[in-house]
């Protein structure tokens, strides 16, 4: 028996919410230097389940979610091997970096998006998405990723029995 598009929708939506919320305190951990291991293993685990479930709805081609849906997990697929596979040593704690933090910022963009599609007063200020609030709300967090993403690489480190 399959779910109703209702429950997918709820639950999707739900499972994307908690990744972004892990994904900041993962970020914010990268930026301490803490590996936040716990915290990392939720984040990757629920970005992915927003890819994979973000892939039951139905659909009639290619569409951005799809292609968005296929880079995160290829980016995430790179950031379990550099994290798990490969311990963060050496050019594979950069891998984990940046892999982790694009996976985030794709998850954060289709939620900016859907906020804009599904939210009224947002959808006042961009009807079509080309306005300059929408624009403004994007760039704006490409600004910040683009600072998370730096700060994480001159901020996480391996640990030192690992690096040796």
């Amino acid at each position: 028996m399959f779910m109703s598009l209702e429950a997918l929708t709820f639950g999707h939506v739900a499972i994307s919410l908690a990744a972004i919320a892990a994904g900041f305190v993962v970020a914010f951990g990268m930026m301490t230097g803490r590996r936040l291991d716990r915290w990392t293993a939720f984040f990757l685990a629920t970005t992915i389940a927003t890819s994979v479930t973000g892939f039951l709805f139905p659909f009639k081609g290619i569409t951005p979610g799809i292609v968005f849906g296929v880079l995160s997990l290829i980016l995430l697929a790179a950031a379990l091997y550099a994290r798990y596979a490969r311990g963060l040593i050496g050019a594979h704690r950069g891998l984990y970096v940046v892999t982790a933090m694009l996976a985030f910022y794709l998850n954060f963009i289709v939620l900016i998006v859907q906020s804009f599609q599904k939210v009224p007063a947002l959808k006042a200020l961009a009807p079509t998405q080309s306005e300059a609030p929408f624009l403004a709300v994007q760039l704006l967090a490409l600004a910040g990723f683009l600072f998370m993403g730096y700060r994480s690489l001159v901020g996480f480190r391996a640990p030192a029995a690992q690096a040796a």
